[in-house]
């Protein structure tokens, strides 16, 4: 009988618990408040304009305040013509560390970008959507054109790692594992820290120089 009791009140608390998991806006529609410029303490050239959270370009990336471990973000992107971006996760920052030269050293990146006009020559592992240059996007037809806005989700429960866009799954992955280290290995990431697999770290928004816009920005953690 204890043990029953032991077991509803086991099964009472985790509902509690997954129940108080709520959704929370990174970006309020009118501030850069919960972020800050990658190792600075403040916010440098990004700036809201329209409701979105946008840089022209130049300005560095945004981070947020806060790091995150298993989570499900949610948000809505729109780049310029020709342009380039992307959202990093697992973002480490520490001031001072050489390897952590930029957000991308640390953390694998939700590939943002003009597929159709972006004027460099890119592969499909660097399509919008792609686990940046490790694995192109499942559906190449998911994507809206530049100019126009895409919703984007990004969720990471148990190293089972998924990108949606405009509600089509276009990545699935096992961060860490053995299929994880052996597309590493082959990669430009393969002496970075972002080949050492680790549980939490911050959020980027990537400004590659090019103009791109944010907004309705919210996670839920897991």
């Amino acid at each position: 009988m204890k043990y029953f009791i032991f077991l509803s009140l086991l099964i009472l608390n985790w509902q509690v618990s997954a129940q108080n998991k709520k959704w929370v806006n990174l970006f309020d529609g009118k501030s850069t408040a919960g972020w800050h410029s990658w190792t600075q303490t403040e916010v440098k050239g990004w700036h809201v304009m329209g409701g979105a959270l946008m840089t022209h370009g130049g300005n560095g990336d945004l981070v947020s305040d806060q790091e995150y471990g298993d989570f499900v973000l949610e948000f809505e992107f729109k780049v310029a013509a020709k342009g380039n971006s992307g959202i990093i996760y697992k973002v480490l920052e520490e001031a001072g560390n050489k390897e952590l030269f930029a957000t991308y050293a640390s953390g694998p990146e939700y590939q943002i970008i003009d597929d159709a006009g972006y004027p460099g020559k890119i592969t499909d592992k660097q399509k919008t959507g792609a686990n940046y240059d490790i694995q192109a996007p499942l559906d190449l037809t998911a994507v809206k054109p530049a100019g126009e806005w895409n919703k984007g989700k990004i969720q990471v429960k148990n190293n089972r790692v998924t990108h949606w866009l405009n509600g089509t799954k276009v990545a699935d992955y096992e961060y860490g594992s053995v299929k994880w280290d052996d597309d590493v290995a082959g990669s430009k990431f393969a002496k970075w820290p972002y080949a050492k697999a680790h549980a939490s770290g911050k959020i980027a928004l990537q400004d590659h120089g090019d103009m791109v816009s944010f907004r309705k920005i919210r996670i839920k953690e897991l």
